[in-house]
């Protein structure tokens, strides 16, 4: 490998690496290469969930330890075969996301230093209708067993509503709960149904989970984040890096992983490349689910 250049064979394109010995991690000596040659590796487990979904960028060219930037529109230099989708903004004009459906695209991403991927909740077909609702637990401490206990806790719930739920770590603090919908409520209604769940599972542990998105109000509870649930919000792709020590990443779980006592956010890197592409945790695909008969079960729980 060359400090000029090298080429990565990824479907139909030689993606050149531009400056492949360029350390993005420098507490940990990972390079430009290594990031695309993850990417690379996990591209069959990780392309599934970014097929048709516009994407936002968190880029890196100085290296994780420098400041970096997220990027939405997708710049004009980049080839004309890596697609793109115009989609309205919230308060007038629009934006050009890049999607990534192929192996060639998911490199030439890493070559721009994209440390992250970070998806929308909606398809770029039907932009204004998610297909996922995701709850973000998030930790006041570094207490994961507290985590590990609140998914259980929402997945219980979830389950009281007929609705299938998946799980992955963050690669930061957190876990992320995921329900897959059928696209036909809008972000408004989603994202006040998500707070509604929220609200229920905090008001049966008070003491240990909150939804107060003021940090100062939290204490030490758990906050239950239903925040991405709007139009134009992203959430970390899976098996997306983040910009951390050590290059974790976000990494699919199974449900009977969540037990593991030695479980972290940051439980898998950029190293664990092979492993992670193994085995599938999430092999099942659910069928998305429609919100009004959860919405009438959870108003049932709710007067009872």
């Amino acid at each position: 490998m060359t400090t000029d250049g090298t080429a990565i064979r990824a479907g139909g394109h030689a993606v050149r690496i531009n400056r492949p010995d360029k350390v993005l991690f420098p507490a940990d000596g990972l390079t430009k290469a290594d990031l695309a040659g993850y990417y690379r590796t996990v591209a069959r487990r990780m392309l599934p969930h970014l097929r048709g979904r516009p994407l936002t960028l968190q880029r890196f060219p100085d290296g994780t330890e420098e400041p970096g930037f997220m990027q939405k529109d997708t710049p004009d230099y980049f080839p004309a075969w890596i697609a793109r989708a115009r989609l309205p903004k919230q308060q007038g004009g629009t934006v050009g996301y890049p999607l990534c459906s192929d192996t060639a695209t998911l490199v030439y991403l890493a070559d721009q230093a994209t440390v992250t991927l970070h998806r929308l909740l909606s398809k770029a077909d039907d932009p204004e209708h998610p297909d996922r609702m995701v709850f973000d637990l998030d930790p006041a401490g570094d207490d994961f067993a507290e985590v590990r206990g609140a998914a259980q806790l929402l997945r219980e719930l979830l389950d009281e509503l007929a609705l299938p739920s998946t799980v992955m770590t963050t690669g930061s603090r957190g876990l992320h709960v995921i329900v897959p919908l059928d696209g036909r409520a809008g972000f408004e209604e989603s994202r006040a149904f998500a707070r509604a769940v929220a609200e229920v599972l905090a008001g049966r542990s008070p003491d240990t989970l909150t939804t107060e998105a003021r940090k100062a109000a939290r204490g030490d509870r758990l906050y239950l984040d239903v925040q991405r649930n709007a139009y134009g919000q992203t959430a970390v792709a899976p098996y997306a890096v983040r910009p951390l020590p050590g290059a974790p990443v976000a990494a699919p779980l199974s449900w009977d992983d969540v037990d593991t006592p030695g479980l972290t956010a940051r439980r898998w890197t950029v190293r664990d490349a092979g492993a992670l592409v193994k085995d599938n945790p999430w092999r099942e695909a659910l069928r998305g689910r429609s919100l009004a008969p959860a919405r009438r079960r959870l108003d049932a729980l709710r007067r009872a």
